[in-house]
């Protein structure tokens, strides 16, 4: 019986990246279509577009009454985006560079909203109230990003319209909302067999969470930074990383502990993800801040942690 949930659950995961892919690469031509910049497509479109199986296993984790799964889902996606993917991408880029002041004051921004939810718990509960906080703070920084107007002065990839472009761009919107509408059923699948799994294996959901379901969510952020690189979009890298960071610890947890607020009445499953949150964030807003890029060396450091992460989770478990 278990190997049943145990192929749902890899299953739902493989559906959950291929259809994140789908609607990725259908935004990434409507975005060239309405001729957006490079900055509002990484940090904006793609942050939120790869953050979409996060985005439905929350939802879904809502409503099932088991916002644990989404928290813990949302500590390992963070810790992984800014540790592993990060780290991945540099070594391959060669360094990630972030030039301006707005770039590096983001990376502190990004690594100050991954642990505010952290914060936010240590009084023993996520509730609506601590929801609203985190969807405030999105609005904040949306506003305060929207205002600068030189991060929208590239355009991405701007080509003439005609004729056959308007086709292919209600194609490629029907090709999102097909993409979207196989992620409701994939994070639907991945909730409902994590759940199983869980009690089966005698797993807390925290653990399911942060290890199997944020390795799973977290695939088509690397895949898109690797492909990106790829194309010689180098500066993309860090926006999408830091863009989902932000994404998932305000968007997502604020639509989640407003749908079902989490009562926490044992802090261990947590203690692990808590304090790996902080050293990562610690050390990302330091490696961004200093020699104005993501070098080599420090990659590998990332990486590191990420290691260090898992060996101690294994174990505490």
């Amino acid at each position: 019986m278990s190997l049943i949930y145990i192929l749902i659950f890899i299953g739902s995961c493989v559906l959950l990246v291929k259809s994140a892919t789908w609607v990725v690469k259908a935004l990434t031509r409507i975005a060239r279509f309405l001729e957006w910049s490079e900055f509002l497509v990484s940090f904006i479109l793609m942050a939120f577009a790869t953050s979409l199986p996060e985005f439905f296993v929350g939802l879904s984790s809502a409503f099932h009454k088991i916002p644990q799964l989404s928290f813990g889902n949302i500590i390992g996606a963070n810790i992984l985006n800014l540790t592993l993917g990060v780290g991945i991408a540099a070594l391959v880029a060669g360094g990630l560079k972030l030039e301006t002041q707005v770039a590096r004051r983001d990376a502190l921004y990004a690594a100050l909203c991954g642990f505010l939810p952290l914060l936010l718990m240590l009084d023993g509960a996520f509730s609506r109230v601590d929801g609203i906080v985190l969807l405030g703070v999105l609005v904040f920084y949306l506003k305060m990003i929207f205002q600068e107007k030189q991060r929208f002065t590239k355009v991405f990839n701007k080509y003439k319209r005609n004729w056959t472009q308007y086709k292919l761009f209600l194609k490629d919107l029907a090709v999102f909302w097909g993409g979207v509408a196989l992620l409701l059923l994939a994070g639907e699948g991945v909730v409902r067999s994590a759940r199983i799994l869980s009690s089966v294996m005698n797993l807390p959901l925290i653990f399911t969470g942060i290890i199997f379901v944020g390795l799973g969510t977290t695939l088509p952020e690397i895949t898109f930074s690797l492909r990106a690189i790829s194309l010689g979009h180098k500066e993309m890298v860090l926006g999408n990383f830091m863009g989902s960071v932000i994404c998932n610890s305000t968007l997502i947890l604020g639509l989640v502990s407003l749908i079902s607020p989490l009562k926490i009445t044992n802090f261990s499953p947590y203690l692990i993800g808590i304090l790996f949150t902080a050293i990562v964030a610690f050390a990302f807003a330091i490696f961004a801040r200093t020699g104005q890029k993501i070098t080599k060396k420090e990659a590998l450091i990332l990486l590191a942690i990420y290691a260090l992460f898992i060996i101690f989770q294994l174990h505490i478990k």
